[in-house]
């Protein structure tokens, strides 16, 4: 598998809800970027208690699914930006569907492999000014994911992010979203459990799901 990155994105930490910053509003950098093991070089994060860090480095939200939210809230001036919902990589022709947490790519000379998928927040609503977005996404299921960073390196716009190694095939970013935020009561025990056990998967989500076998 093999899709073309039309943008690498970056943001900075700015005013966003009164005192409150953030860096969600990601644009487009020009020439080869520096990808370390928090991320793309270039790029903040205002609130790093819940975003970034070595398992959040990179996030990806697919450009495909901006159609779908202009269905959804009418066509946003938002929606024309590739990181109108914070993405660092503007990617089409790739969805939750098709991907599994602990998948590898190359993208330039970096190696990310997918950690987890992304919990929506109160801060998508915000930035478009729309209410009921968090609860479009946990029903949808179009959440997009995060890598970590396997090994740091460079890339630039035009780059293919290429499938390098296949992750566990049981768990698309899909089905792990739903499992831990999106219907979690359709998942029994044992695949709870599995969950807990699958050691590509962020360690805060395995401590998560652990906890809730525990109870």
């Amino acid at each position: 598998m093999e899709v073309e990155v039309t943008h690498l994105l970056a943001g900075k930490s700015r005013p966003f809800r009164g005192e409150e910053t953030s860096a969600i509003a990601k644009l487009p950098l020009t020439g080869p970027q520096h990808i370390t093991e928090l991320g793309l070089e270039a790029d903040e994060q205002a609130d790093t208690k819940v975003h970034g860090g070595p398992h959040m480095a990179v996030h990806l939200y697919p450009l495909d699914h901006h159609d779908f939210w202009r269905g959804e809230i009418g066509d946003h001036p938002l929606l024309n930006d590739a990181g109108a919902f914070g993405s660092n990589l503007a990617v089409s022709g790739l969805t939750e569907d098709a991907v599994h947490i602990g998948d590898r790519f190359r993208l330039g000379s970096a190696l990310l492999e997918i950690s987890q998928p992304r919990q929506p927040c109160w801060k998508i609503e915000h930035r478009f000014r729309q209410k009921n977005m968090v609860a479009t996404i946990l029903k949808s299921g179009r959440c997009g994911w995060y890598f970590r960073v396997i090994e740091a390196g460079t890339a630039e716009a035009g780059d293919a992010l290429r499938r390098v190694v296949t992750g566990c095939s049981d768990w698309t970013v899909e089905r792990t979203f739903s499992a831990i935020w999106g219907n979690p009561n359709a998942f029994g025990d044992s695949e709870i459990e599995q969950l807990a056990d699958l050691k590509t998967l962020t360690p805060k989500l395995r401590e998560k799901m652990a906890a809730r076998i525990a109870h």
